[in-house]
């Protein structure tokens, strides 16, 4: 029993789409589309030369062409923070006198205790101070 090119070629992006599934990795996707148009190309007569030529021209495009655009998509999302994270960089209001040793602020509707980044510096009630980070319930502030 002889099996036309074009077969292997499909057998071939079965092959490469089984890795795709298990290891989430899109590049044998793309390698699957690759053989995939090696067995179009197959199909229409043409030689192996002629095939293997596409297929590595059809998965190379894809690989130049998709990947950066589906790796921006993939980073490129918004950052969203929570928790003691999301109050980085906030700012908040001077309530009691804040310096090196402590201080009370109102920081996103809460009263937090507080503490100036720098030990020399001091912050009077109504100033408004910058949250720089949260050491466990006190909020560094400069």
């Amino acid at each position: 029993m002889d099996i036309d090119a074009w077969v292997w070629w499909l057998i071939g992006a079965v092959g490469l789409g089984i890795p795709l599934v298990l290891t989430a990795m899109p590049e044998f996707g793309m390698f699957a589309v690759g053989a995939v148009a090696g067995a179009v190309t197959a199909a229409l007569g043409f030689g192996i030369v002629a095939q293997v030529v596409v297929f590595v021209v059809v998965s190379v495009a894809l690989l130049a062409v998709v990947r950066p655009i589906a790796a921006r998509h993939r980073d490129g999302g918004p950052r969203l923070s929570s928790g003691v994270d999301a109050l980085r960089g906030r700012q908040a209001v001077v309530l009691e006198r804040v310096d090196g040793d402590g201080g009370r602020i109102k920081l996103a509707g809460e009263v937090w205790s507080a503490r100036a980044l720098d030990t020399g510096q001091s912050f009077e009630p109504g100033d408004r101070v910058d949250v720089v980070e949260i050491d466990g319930a006190t909020a560094v502030v400069m």
